[in-house]
């Protein structure tokens, strides 16, 4: 482990910004020598992407030798074509989990994010449930994209050559107030990204409030669309697990049934690329999805959604099976944690959030040198996100966003990943502060 505090030094506490000249560029000097000596270790460290580690993938080995049957509850071969909204069994026990009725979920493939894409693909082609004409025949076609976000998210968007405009994601979710003013007097803002619970990377939860504010706020486009997104409602980091606000119930209420569409997957539970993706809507906007994925597909593979099905039991089985995940990766962002705040708290040039859930810690470094710390910890042998990921066409307007994912590594590995990042973030912001 490489430290950066020395008793004759000011102390990496201290605000750097309260330093003088003379003590900047001695921290700098100190940082410089841990930077040089971080590299002669010749590290291997990859903090990129949100993925289950091994460890997580073992839990649901189970699978492997599952379904114990090729029939169904209704006594359907599941080997053969049809049942195209999925299993009623599988989707009403993540009915149960999600607190959506069975009949207005869709259980589908593997990736969820083949279902938004199928989703903004049929908006654009064949236009809303509740629209007036395709959304390719508008002049504009624009999403609001709270931030920092998910990319992925973003490069949809770009695909298929719709605008974007930003807001804050604040602690309670995205800034209702931008949300509301942008979206009353601009009909080609069509729709909104927006992951609810535990947010990908800040961790933010929409709280009920905001989102009921969400569903009944006017808009100038009548069919204007919230695809929220809960990639992670069931990845708690604490025993106390938050639950998602009910989008669907207060949608209808505020009389904008259609608004929300609704996705989420097992690509975090079971096997990522080979679990079960849901979406869900009101009882037209499913028969609008399913009406234009027939025309595509005969049924889904439901000999896996069979076998998760049986794997969990459940809604239940689910939860204790997470219970199982929160076991491996919370000590990984507790250790996060612990070394941002022992090596950068009180520093003054980085802040970070503490996730209750999620796979990602969202990390500010001073303005000005995200990208510059991303480039020396790859210099060191540490892959990050690169930065910018996290906003619209990858562009960071303040250069200081970095998306830490530090699921995938043991958890031995964690450690001086973070020692390694905490060591670039030091250097970046001496070499600004000094002119280095």
């Amino acid at each position: 482990m490489v430290s950066d505090h020395s008793p004759s030094d000011p102390s990496p506490q201290q605000p750097l910004t309260d330093l003088s000249a003379a003590e900047v560029a001695q921290v700098h000097a100190r940082q410089t020598a841990a930077y040089d000596a971080l590299r002669a270790q010749g590290l291997g460290l990859d903090l990129t992407r949100g993925k289950p580690s091994t460890e997580q993938l073992d839990l649901s080995d189970g699978l492997l030798s599952l379904p114990s049957t090729t029939r169904d509850r209704s006594g359907a071969d599941v080997r053969n074509y049809g049942g195209l909204q999925g299993i009623a069994e599988l989707r009403e026990i993540f009915a149960d989990l999600l607190g959506i009725d069975a009949d207005r979920i869709v259980a589908g493939g593997s990736s969820s994010l083949t279902m938004m894409r199928d989703v903004l693909v049929d908006l654009m082609l064949k236009g809303a449930v509740d629209g007036e004409r395709p959304w390719a025949a508008e002049e504009k076609v624009t999403f609001v994209c709270p931030v920092p976000g998910y990319d992925r998210h973003f490069t949809l968007l770009s695909w298929l050559g719709i605008d974007t405009v930003t807001v804050p994601m604040l602690e309670d979710g995205p800034d209702v107030d931008a949300v509301a003013r942008l979206v009353a007097d601009d009909p080609s803002i069509k729709g909104m990204w927006l992951v609810p619970t535990y947010a990908n990377p800040t961790g933010s939860v929409v709280t009920q409030e905001v989102a009921e504010r969400l569903v009944s706020m006017p808009t100038a486009a009548p069919d204007f669309k919230i695809l929220w997104d809960n990639a992670y409602a069931l990845h708690h980091l604490t025993s106390a697990e938050t639950k998602s606000a009910d989008v669907l119930s207060l949608a209808a209420v505020a009389g904008n049934p259609h608004r929300p569409v609704v996705f989420a997957s097992t690509s975090k539970i079971t096997y990522a690329g080979a679990g079960v993706a849901f979406l869900a809507g009101s009882p037209e906007t499913v028969a609008w999805y399913l009406g234009h994925l027939g025309k595509g597909s005969i049924g889904p593979d439901k000999l896996n959604q069979l076998r998760h099905a049986e794997f969990f039991g459940s809604a239940d089985g689910v939860r204790a099976h997470m219970a199982e995940h929160r076991r491996i990766i919370a000590p990984k962002f507790a250790e996060v944690d612990r070394v941002l705040t022992e090596r950068l708290g009180g520093t003054g040039v980085a802040s970070w959030t503490r996730p209750e859930g999620g796979y990602f810690v969202s990390l500010d470094v001073l303005p000005g040198t995200a990208s510059r710390v991303i480039e020396l910890a790859a210099r060191a042998g540490v892959a990050l996100t690169p930065a910018g990921s996290a906003f619209p066409d990858s562009h960071d307007p303040d250069d200081q966003n970095i998306r830490l994912a530090p699921t995938f590594p043991p958890l031995a590995d964690v450690t001086p990943a973070m020692e390694a990042v905490t060591t670039c973030v030091l250097l970046a912001a001496t070499e600004k502060l000094t002119g280095a």
